[in-house]
């Protein structure tokens, strides 16, 4: 019987140290992005989260193949995420708002949805890890989309694990800060001017000063949190407080 793990946003960051970590823990890993890494250790698929129709129902696909297998346990981390435009909120346009949303909330809501009922039936451990963010506690000008986005993604998790919790053998969910990562997503926060981020020299100091954690960190941080089971159901930890 196999190990399983999902992961959205697998060709990239922290999906990718995600699903290069896992794979070598001799996992089952499949990655949800929209490019392709080539890497024959995983099982890619090329997939645009960002049409929800095409994403819900490939994704319903997956696990019905993922059933077949019989696995020991099946993990989805709900990982791909972004920023959107960086701005007050009266100047971000509308569909950036859509996108933002669609992609760090919607996506792993129905996810989530459809990973539940899907196994509701299946005998394995069940998991959902959702990767969080620090800004879903403390605003930012100009991160008000990304902000709300990664709050409702938490309050998603305690939900999540509430529900669950009065199932037999129901999903778990758990949430994960990763802090501050030296990813793509860092590169356009320093690269934005102060007129639209006025934080915008504290990312810059931070990489400066070497103290972004790498994504290979956070995976490594992450697989070990979930696998000593150090993970509390409904709870979202920040890796900076471990």
């Amino acid at each position: 019987m196999s190990n399983i793990v999902i992961i959205t946003g697998g060709s990239k960051g922290i999906g990718n140290a995600l699903a290069k970590k896992y794979s070598s823990e001799n996992y089952i890993v499949y990655s949800l992005s929209k490019s392709i890494t080539g890497n024959k250790n995983l099982k890619e698929t090329s997939i645009n989260l960002l049409d929800f129709n095409t994403a819900t129902s490939g994704f319903s696909s997956l696990l019905d193949e993922i059933n077949l297998q019989n696995p020991k346990s099946v993990t989805l981390i709900n990982n791909a995420g972004r920023l959107g435009e960086i701005s007050n909120l009266e100047n971000i346009p509308s569909d950036d708002i859509n996108a933002s949303i669609l992609l760090n909330t919607t996506i792993p809501l129905a996810f989530s949805g459809i990973f539940t009922e899907k196994l509701k039936n299946s005998n394995c451990i069940k998991k959902i890890i959702n990767i969080s963010s620090g800004a879903a506690t403390k605003p930012y000008n100009g991160w008000s989309v990304y902000c709300s986005s990664k709050a409702a993604l938490d309050m998603m998790t305690a939900t999540i694990a509430q529900e669950q919790s009065e199932i037999s053998n129901g999903v778990k969910a758990y949430g994960i800060r990763p802090g501050v990562v030296d990813t793509n997503m860092q590169t356009q926060i320093r690269e934005t001017s102060i007129d639209h981020f006025k934080n915008v020299q504290r990312f810059i100091d931070l990489k400066k000063n070497k103290e972004l954690y790498t994504p290979e960190f956070v995976a490594n941080c992450v697989y070990e949190l979930e696998t000593s089971n150090k993970l509390v159901n409904g709870e979202t930890i920040d890796l900076r407080n471990v």
